[in-house]
């Protein structure tokens, strides 16, 4: 890094998550004590005081007018994407990017960059549940929706939460090297780069919920075990009911099919698999599937690619995303 400090100011404001700001700032507080000098302020547009999403006061160090960061974070909230990005926030991101060498979102804080024009004809990523509001939002920028962080330059967006973690120890490693970020992941207890993406997290949870106690017994056993006999008589003799009632009852709450359901499962499943780098014969065994050729099908059905062509373009043991283009 240098002899001199580096600058990180996290800019904070009403409602903002906790840990998009406590959780990178913990990283950059144990490079600290290995060796690194960063200065970390916590910045908001009148350098008032702010109220976090759970109601803890967070202590502001400096208004925007006070700051000239090397680094910009833009912590994310449960606000946006549901409202509009006030024009006092999208002044404060703007002049504060202009000052710093680079700058970098938490979650939905890329709705915060994204309205002030800070990804227009860059990659970015964020929450893989308002991922594709982003796209809608920001339609100059290329959004990554499985990518944990993306690097486009000098910008970095990163995932949901937990994620700003993540590219707090990128940002280390670039500053530091990985030795350092090696003692911070082992001080912290993370990973030093997790690999995969977020559709390792978020495959389990795209099914729609059921309404009735009974198809959810029916849904959480196949998400459990996705590899298992989930044929129509297997899944409708759990319930004790004909396959013409279970079929009823996917199309009522799901609409969809149990036949269906189950290959979205497999999917999502084989999606997380080979985003971890497993190859697509172990993919399609794992995830459930007769075999390889049945998997490829539906991939190519489902995004008009083969497995193979989908780990090559969206997986990564250091994930793509995290790489300048």
């Amino acid at each position: 890094m240098g002899s001199a400090t580096h600058r990180v100011a996290i800019l904070v404001y009403d409602g903002v998550k906790l840990l998009d700001v406590a959780g990178p700032a913990e990283v950059f507080g144990e490079a600290n004590r290995l060796g690194a000098e960063y200065t970390i302020v916590l910045v908001s547009p009148t350098g008032a005081d702010v109220t976090s999403s759970i109601g803890i006061r967070i202590a502001v160090d400096a208004a925007v007018a006070e700051s000239a960061p090397d680094t910009l974070l833009v912590a994310g909230a449960d606000l946006y994407p549901r409202t509009p990005v006030p024009r006092d926030l999208i002044e404060a991101t703007r002049t504060l990017a202009d000052r710093a060498g680079r700058v970098a979102s938490i979650c939905t804080g890329a709705f915060i960059l994204g309205a002030a024009g800070l990804l227009d004809g860059k990659r970015a990523t964020t929450h893989w549940k308002v991922a594709h509001e982003l796209a809608a939002r920001c339609r100059a920028s290329r959004v990554e929706p499985d990518a944990i962080y993306v690097r486009d330059g000098t910008t970095y967006t990163s995932a949901g939460v937990s994620a700003g973690i993540d590219l707090a120890m990128a940002l280390v490693e670039e500053d530091c090297g990985p030795e350092v970020t090696r003692d911070v992941a082992r001080a912290l207890v993370v990973y030093m780069q997790r690999s995969g993406g977020q559709s390792q997290f978020s495959a389990p949870l795209q099914g729609p919920l059921p309404r009735s106690p009974a198809l959810r017994r029916i849904t959480d056993l196949i998400t459990a075990n996705p590899g298992g006999n989930h044929s129509l008589g297997e899944l409708a003799k759990h319930l004790s009911v004909s396959s013409r009632h279970l079929t009823r009852l996917f199309n009522d709450e799901l609409s969809t099919t149990p036949a269906r359901y189950v290959e979205m499962i497999r999917f999502d499943m084989a999606k997380a698999l080979l985003d971890q780098g497993h190859t697509a014969t172990q993919t399609a065994s794992l995830a459930g599937f007769p075999n390889y050729e049945s998997m490829r099908r539906v991939f190519v059905r489902k995004l008009s690619l083969s497995p193979a062509a989908y780990q090559r373009r969206f997986s990564t043991a250091r994930r793509a995303g995290a790489q300048e283009q």
